[in-house]
């Protein structure tokens, strides 16, 4: 019996017109952290953020995402039989499905949905779930993944242990799989998960824990900390960059590669020192992949915004072998491999 392939057959992006610039994020630091050191150190020149209007909400900017997708692949919304929302949490209406709205928004009704969560390694992770739905279940064929990301808004920027989320961005992004789609193959994957590290990051006013109250409400707005700093760096820097390189190498060996196979690395961004060490660490070239400098860290839409960014500029063409690399709070580490063409 023939293997079933699973391909991408295309993405589609939402980004909001405002932005937030190293200079503005300095501002916003009270001059703890320089212009200079915002765009050398963070590795932000700007970063895009939500406008004032409902069309930035992370529900909307993911449905807006799936238009985009759809019109650049030409996929009939009825064909779609399920819709892996990767919208997070924090959207326009608590306890609303996004995947359900989105489904509604684009006429997929032939769709079922649902929303799935791994913070910024929602993506790498729901396309192995859509991959292996694809394998396993003979009546789906098409699947969407797709979400929009906002979680900047929670940022305090006077709170000197938040420096590593002064990139948060904002936006929207789709990724559509097919089954027996016999190009630009999703090949291996990997993911691992660190559970120790479950509460040490977090909106930390909010929940059941720590409700809203009066006294509290304008704190409430600015909550995402690092709910335990030590733990949290200590245990990162012992183990995140060998289970990254974990995660690159079984997924490579999963798809019958190696390193020396990646043409190009689709990576969320990360402090300018850590890509360049990465980058480095694989043998590739800058030109081999895309620091997202000029738009931030839109979480989890990080990979399916480089993919996108890197076929306009064709730094992702034929034979190109990619692999995609997220990390999530919580904490997990994840790769997948993607050969193009």
């Amino acid at each position: 019996m023939e293997k079933i392939q699973v391909g991408i057959v295309g993405t589609g992006i939402y980004l909001p017109k405002d932005k937030m610039t190293a200079r503005e994020i300095s501002k916003a630091t009270k001059g703890v952290w320089s212009e200079q050191a915002v765009i050398d150190k963070l590795g932000i020149r700007e970063k895009t953020i939500p406008s004032h209007n409902i069309s930035d909400g992370t529900q909307e900017m993911g449905a807006l995402a799936a238009l985009d997708a759809l019109k650049n692949t030409g996929i009939d919304p009825l064909d779609i039989n399920v819709i892996l929302s990767i919208t997070e949490e924090w959207k326009e209406y608590p306890l609303t499905t996004s995947a359900l709205y989105i489904q509604d928004r684009i006429g997929a009704t032939n769709a079922w949905g649902i929303d799935v969560q791994n913070r910024c390694c929602t993506t790498v992770s729901a396309m192995k779930m859509a991959k292996d739905m694809l394998v396993a279940d003979d009546e789906i064929n098409v699947i969407m993944v797709v979400g929009g990301y906002r979680n900047g808004d929670f940022v305090d920027y006077e709170d000197k242990d938040m420096s590593m989320m002064f990139n948060l961005g904002a936006g929207g992004g789709a990724i559509i799989l097919k089954k027996n789609y016999h190009k630009n193959l999703l090949l291996g994957s990997h993911i691992i998960a660190d559970g120790s590290l479950s509460r040490t990051a977090g909106v930390q006013i909010g929940g059941i824990c720590n409700p809203i109250t009066a006294g509290n409400v304008d704190e409430a707005k600015k909550s995402l900390r690092l709910l335990d700093p030590v733990k949290m760096k200590n245990r990162l820097n012992e183990v995140s960059m060998p289970n990254w390189f974990m995660c690159i190498d079984e997924s490579l060996r999963k798809s019958g590669l190696k390193r020396s196979d990646i043409t190009f690395l689709d990576i969320l961004h990360i402090k300018r020192s850590g890509h360049d060490s990465m980058v480095q660490e694989l043998g590739l070239t800058p030109s081999q992949t895309i620091y997202l400098e000029d738009y931030g860290h839109i979480g989890q839409i990080d990979q399916i915004l480089s993919l996108h960014l890197a076929l306009e500029t064709g730094q992702v063409k034929d034979g190109s072998v990619v692999c995609m690399l997220a990390a999530g709070i919580g904490y997990v580490w994840a790769a997948n491999i993607i050969k193009w063409g």
